[in-house]
Parts: C-alpha cells; structure tokens; sequence
C-alpha cells in the first residue's frame, strides 16, 4: 500500500523559491495525506466523508475558475 515519492527540485541560487516548489510537489503529490493516512487509524466512514468534501471543494474551485 505504501508508495515512494521520488520528488526532485532544481535548485539555482534562490533557496526559498526552490523550497517553495518543493512545498507545492509534495502536496501535489499528496506526501503528507498518505503519511497520515498510514499513522492514524480512519474508518471507512471518515474516509468517504474526507473524499466527498474535497470533490464539492474540488468542484467548487472548478466551477469559479470557469466563470472568472
């Protein structure tokens, strides 16, 4: 069940900005939600419930990105 991330980020001079991109491919990725998933114990319950309130954000963010 557990899978390895293999992130890499160039790094040219700017420490922030590549820390940064970094910061932004492990939430892409979704690192950290499967590193929790693996530590704490979730119910089937609370896992559909996490799913479907990140599909209505999910949707939401879509629906105000295409009138905008």
């Amino acid at each position: 069940m557990s899978r390895k991330a293999n992130i890499a980020v160039h790094v040219s001079g700017n420490i922030e900005r590549s820390l940064r991109q970094l910061k932004k491919k492990i939430e892409r990725e979704g690192v950290v939600r499967d590193m929790k998933r693996v530590v704490y114990f979730e119910s089937p319950t609370q896992k559909r419930r996490k799913r479907l309130v990140r599909a209505i954000k999910q949707n939401m963010l879509r629906l105000i990105a295409q009138k905008g």
